[in-house]
């Protein structure tokens, strides 16, 4: 029954971690767009987006055990892509499992 509920919880935290860091990418591209153009509300607004994705990534984190809920490998190279560090650390930690 516990697995189950794992399942669960992993099902449930998986789209945030996704979303944040689809919110966390479309903003760093607002703003670089915002910054090449000489735009302020699109560099603002990238900023934005991405400071409530800091948030919410560090939300997910705090409740996702890497060891059980980790994507290996894959992670550690999608956070290395993307400069994120937590997705890099993480990753690397779910790896050691495999």
């Amino acid at each position: 029954m516990s697995s189950s509920n794992n399942n669960n919880n992993t099902q449930e935290q998986q789209p945030g971690l996704i979303g944040a860091h689809a919110e966390y990418l479309k903003g760093a591209a607002e703003s670089t767009i915002g910054s090449v153009s000489g735009s302020h509300a699109w560099t603002a607004s990238g900023e934005q987006n991405k400071a409530h994705a800091k948030a919410s990534l560090q939300q997910v984190a705090e409740q996702r055990d890497p060891k059980r809920d980790g994507f290996g490998k894959v992670e550690e190279i999608a956070g290395r892509v993307t400069g994120c560090g937590g997705m890099k650390e993480e990753g690397s930690v779910s790896a050691r499992k495999e």
